[in-house]
């Protein structure tokens, strides 16, 4: 019995999941005593047993829940999860000299915080230009970096109009050891956010299966848990920081990295992040219909043109060393400027 947990060839976006396989595997009873390593090259097509020893090497199979080596004697029954890293991109990742705000660097990371309106990888409609491009040039020069190689790269995924701190794995090592890690929940993640509206609980969390939207593939959707085969189960924790006349500036927690996740969890609470246009936070949904207030969103919407959402913090475990690491981040001048010129409303309100 075989199953693809995470596989989805619609969901080749964003976010963690899409930049490793996670495979789960239940050993059949009848099955005689095998090296795993034999045994999930008979279970996976296209996958060779080289590529599997790496995965066993970097701790990413797991039988019953503990890493094993590649000879490791698969039994009946044993459960096998096993994390891989999809293959290069049919998009060739060239060089080119963008600015980017480097936040950390050593020999096996790299840890950028992405300005807002940067694509993060090359692909139909941004065959260039990305965040990657920018990386394969400052990494130009060193010896062991392929920007094609996908063993090495993004660790994990932001949206082109969410800006802040993003991982890269500088060696296969790294990624597969960092990969892990989010794949385990380990990390650290929270994001800044204003959104519409008064969120009325100090705290709380969000609870929702996400897949794409039937009537609209564009759109992630809310389902309830069950209903949907393809939806993946998603857990958002948040903390009020700010009421600010009608909108609210929050702190969220991942506890999971799904594709649009916070977009689509706000949204589903009643509170559309400010100005999401893909999710209908560009029109003003919290306020009066007076002809100056109107004015006065028109003139915010202008002031960050794009959604209300920054990366603020990461923490992880250094792949080589162990320690560690806790990164934070500013929020980017256009975020600033919207939650202050908000605060000036408010005070008019008074």
């Amino acid at each position: 019995m075989t199953e693809n947990v995470d596989f989805d060839e619609l969901e080749k976006i964003t976010e963690e999941q899409e930049l490793f396989e996670h495979f789960r595997f239940v050993v059949d009873k009848g099955q005689a005593i095998v090296r795993i390593d034999k045994y999930l090259v008979n279970c996976m097509s296209n996958t060779s047993r080289n590529r599997i020893q790496e995965a066993a090497e970097a701790g990413n199979i797991l039988v019953n829940g503990k890493s094993v080596k590649s000879n490791y004697k698969a039994k009946p029954l044993d459960i096998i999860t096993i994390v891989l890293a999809y293959p290069p991109s049919q998009f060739e990742i060239i060089p080119q000299d963008i600015p980017i705000n480097i936040v950390y660097e050593d020999d096996d990371i790299l840890l950028v915080n992405k300005q807002p309106g940067l694509v993060v990888h090359p692909g139909f409609g941004n065959f260039d230009g990305t965040l990657l491009n920018a990386v394969a040039w400052h990494l130009k020069d060193h010896p062991e970096f392929d920007p094609n190689d996908s063993r090495i790269g993004l660790v994990h995924r932001i949206d082109k109009d969410t800006s802040g701190l993003l991982l890269i794995a500088k060696t296969e090592m790294a990624k597969s050891n960092l990969g892990k890690q989010f794949f385990d929940k380990t990390t650290q993640r929270r994001y800044q956010t204003l959104v519409w509206g008064n969120v009325k609980e100090n705290e709380g969390t969000i609870i929702g299966a996400l897949a794409r939207d039937p009537r609209d593939r564009m759109l992630f959707t809310v389902f309830p848990e069950g209903e949907n085969p393809v939806a993946k189960h998603a857990v958002t924790h948040y903390k009020v920081l700010d009421r600010i006349a009608y909108v609210t500036l929050l702190e969220c927690r991942l506890e999971t990295g799904r594709t649009h996740q916070i977009r689509v969890h706000t949204r589903y609470i009643g509170h559309t992040i400010f100005n999401d246009e893909r999710y209908g936070g560009h029109e003003i949904l919290k306020g009066t219909t007076a002809t100056k207030y109107k004015q006065f969103v028109k003139n915010c919407f202008e002031i960050c043109p794009r959604q209300a959402l920054h990366a603020k913090t990461l923490g992880f475990v250094h792949p080589r060393t162990r320690e560690y690491m806790h990164f934070e981040s500013e929020l980017p001048d256009d975020m600033q400027q919207l939650i202050e010129k908000w605060r000036s409303y408010a005070k008019t309100m008074e």
